[in-house]
């Protein structure tokens, strides 16, 4: 009902502008609008329909130029897609804009939603999509000289489509030009007031555990007035990998965006294919899943914490935090046979059921972090020291962090009781009791405490999975999930034919699109899946917690210290392949 009168509201006020009404297996509206209105309707989702859609969750480009089923789809050639989210409808939008590749460009929307500035730059950048009104409209990931737009379907995809790389005797000094920062370019001046401004080129380095960035401050003295991030250092093409990957061959490369996520990443990918394939999974298999994503998020938490702690001034944390992550990956190793890259969910199920004596080693270590959390509480949190450098640190408002795009920890520190475990409950989540905690300020330190509390509760659902672990079996009879028996290859020739193409190729997906986003350790993290009906994805668009979070840090940092924005950095728990992909 309510996906009906959202439509029938933007029908009513744009007529013949609203070109189509597509279904989709997920389940989201998604309405195709033409390119002269879609400002337009885009402003009115946000601002004037009854609970509005005030997040710009994701915006990403589709190049339809070789896809086969469009299922009456508008005519395009590339597609804007915008993916709006409404906290009051707990829904989503889907806005659709087709644009001839002769005329690739649309109006700027970063007057509506400041956090459209880097999302533009990525369809640009990966697309060549051009966004008139757009304050800087660069490339973002990619580096400045790179030729082509990497995302379309006629840029290569693998080395042996390309040359070999050379680099002339002058190219060098080419890309170090190339990469020389000019604060003209960014609306930056060097003076003011009779004061001389110092920019200061901070990295490329690894700060901390995030990865490698770079960061432009403008300084007055040691007050920072504006900053500009470059990123893309970590950018491996994970979107394009997808495209020649099959279905599930592609889920170990999924382990690498979060590469503190672990099965976290794989778990958001195969919920967005099931979806696509219409497969249900065992309980069994959603208990495990749980149990096995909890365990991540704790030690990811973990690593944030001593990080977090190291990046402030207080030294010892991290090697005592360490030492307990560790621990989580004994119980990962024993059940997965890896640790930080398992990729041991599967599209249908799990690579292999819980060994014997599981159980032993998740109650041990559920007897042994509380403990350690308490002394934890006392090193880091009740430190007057790292309350001086946190509290009133980097602060944003509700609004603000909806505006930019905030999910998981970021947001829930400014009040807001948002976890998509509660309001979307994926995987079983609603059989779990749990508390979903928060803080009032937005600020670095309590960023901090809504992350160490979910440890706690991360605690609680783990425990509650040992209790309630149901029987059955690890994986779905599904056909595009499970090959056939194997006493049933040996008997007819077309089994043994579904056998080999399904264990080979892989399963081939029905055409369709469907998205899903979980609560993964740093925020929302989601999967938009295009199938094309065959074994290889035709499009996957991967919407990662870091991107937005980052792209606050210049609004963050503006009239701090330089020390304060370590801080900032620290409290926000990014990586950088999760920002790059």
């Amino acid at each position: 009902m309510a996906q009906s009168s959202i439509i029938d509201d933007l029908k009513a006020a744009f007529g013949e502008a609203i070109l189509a009404v597509q279904p989709t297996v997920d389940g989201i509206p998604t309405v195709w609008v033409s390119r002269d209105r879609a400002r337009d309707v885009l402003r009115r989702l946000k601002a004037v329909v009854e609970r509005p859609y005030r997040m710009l969750y994701d915006l990403t480009v589709i190049d339809e130029r070789v896809r086969a089923n469009r299922q009456d789809q508008p005519a395009s050639d590339f597609t804007v897609v915008y993916h709006l989210l409404s906290f009051d409808r707990n829904e989503d939008i889907r806005i659709k804009v087709p644009l001839d590749g002769a005329d690739l460009s649309l109006p700027s929307i970063t007057g509506i939603w400041p956090a459209a500035n880097w999302y533009e730059r990525e369809a640009w950048d990966l697309f060549g999509i051009k966004f008139e009104g757009h304050p800087h409209l660069t490339r973002i990931l990619m580096p400045p000289t790179w030729n082509g737009h990497p995302l379309r379907k006629d840029h290569p995809a693998r080395a042996t489509e390309m040359g070999p790389f050379t680099m002339p005797e002058d190219g060098m000094d080419a890309e170090q030009e190339a990469l020389r920062f000019r604060p003209e370019d960014w609306g930056m001046e060097k003076r003011s007031d009779g004061s001389e401004f110092m920019f200061l080129n901070l990295g490329p380095q690894h700060p901390g555990t995030h990865g490698l960035l770079r960061i432009i401050l403008q300084l007055d003295g040691e007050e920072i007035r504006d900053s500009v991030l470059d990123i893309g250092y970590h950018h491996r093409g994970a979107e394009k990998m997808a495209e020649r990957q099959t279905w599930h061959t592609y889920i170990p490369y999924t382990d690498r965006i979060d590469y503190f996520g672990g099965v976290m990443n794989n778990l958001a990918y195969v919920l967005a294919v099931e979806k696509l394939a219409c497969i249900e999974v065992p309980d069994r298999v959603k208990v495990i899943r749980v149990m096995m994503a909890e365990l991540f998020r704790i030690q990811s938490h973990l690593v944030w914490y001593g990080t977090f702690a190291q990046d402030v001034g207080s030294f010892s944390p991290v090697f005592y935090m360490f030492t307990d992550r560790e621990r989580v990956f004994d119980i990962v190793e024993a059940v997965c046979g890896g640790r930080m890259h398992p990729a041991w969910f599967r599209i249908g199920g799990l690579s292999q059921d819980l060994p014997r004596g599981w159980e032993r080693l998740v109650t041990d270590f559920l007897k042994y972090l509380p403990p350690r959390l308490a002394e934890y509480d006392k090193l880091v949190m009740r430190n007057a020291i790292f309350k001086g450098r946190t509290k009133g640190v980097g602060a944003y408002s509700l609004d603000e962090a909806i505006e930019w795009g905030v999910t998981g920890p970021g947001l829930r520190a400014c009040g807001m009781e948002w976890d998509f475990r509660k309001k979307r409950p994926y995987s079983g989540y609603e059989n779990f009791d749990f508390d979903v905690p928060t803080a009032m300020n937005g600020d670095c330190y309590d960023r901090g405490v809504v992350r160490v509390e979910e440890i706690r509760q991360s605690l609680r659902i783990v425990e509650q999975c040992v209790r309630n672990m149901p029987e059955g079996p690890y994986k779905s009879s599904h056909p595009l999930a499970t090959p056939p028996a194997k006493e049933r290859t040996m008997k007819d020739i077309e089994t043994l034919i579904t056998h080999f193409l399904g264990v080979s190729w892989g399963p081939v997906i029905p055409a369709g699109e469907a998205f899903m986003g979980i609560e993964a350790t740093k925020g929302n993290n989601g999967y938009y899946l295009i199938s094309d009906g065959g074994i290889h994805s035709y499009r996957t668009r991967i919407r990662t917690p870091s991107f937005p979070h980052m792209q606050m840090v210049p609004k963050m940092s503006k009239g701090l210290m330089i020390a304060d924005l370590l801080a900032i950095l620290g409290s926000i728990d990014f990586i950088l392949a999760d920002l790059d992909r």
